[in-house]
């Protein structure tokens, strides 16, 4: 049976709740996954909350597979990678260019985007139009899990007209 591993749009929390990250007006990647090289990954899951008060104009959220081209963000620490179905399975390595099972610098795997990167290829695997006062939680179905190879960028991308809190995760299977 394969291990999976949640990974969030900050870091693991402590003492302390969760920070959810603001949209911000302009196209926005919240959550970057890198897979490790030779530890392709399947989503099982992922979801995305806003604190929005009020009903307003849906903002677009997609989690799409990015090629090689990979936004700017802030790298995750080995423990922001949290096994999910198997408490004993192994610890995401040490972070960095190198770690398993992923690549954990602020090109690879992270969160809260500072630049987007010039993208010449996507992958949508889920799309949609989301009120900033809903959640949105996708599972996907047995079998059907969309899958990232070494290499690619998988990622929780959103443009909202009006900047908002957002906190989201992904579910993943290696």
């Amino acid at each position: 049976m394969a291990n999976t591993y949640i990974v969030y749009n900050g870091p693991m929390v402590t003492t302390a709740a969760p920070v959810s990250v603001t949209t911000g007006t302009a196209i926005k990647t919240l959550l970057q996954i890198k897979p490790a090289a030779n530890f392709p990954l399947s989503v099982v899951e992922w979801g995305i909350s806003f604190d929005g008060s009020a009903a307003a104009t849906p903002g677009k959220v997609e989690l799409i597979d990015t090629g090689a081209i990979f936004a700017t963000v802030t790298s995750f620490a080995a423990a922001d990678c949290m096994p999910y179905n198997d408490p004993n399975a192994p610890a995401n390595t040490t972070a960095g260019a190198a770690s398993v099972p992923l690549n954990m610098t602020t090109t690879a795997s992270g969160y809260t985007s500072t630049g987007e990167g010039t993208i010449t290829a996507t992958r949508e695997l889920d799309l949609q139009l989301l009120p900033p006062t809903g959640p949105y939680v996708k599972q996907f179905p047995l079998g059907q899990f969309p899958k990232v190879i070494p290499g690619n960028s998988l990622r929780v991308r959103v443009h909202f007209a009006a900047a908002i809190n957002a906190l989201c995760y992904v579910v993943f299977e290696v």
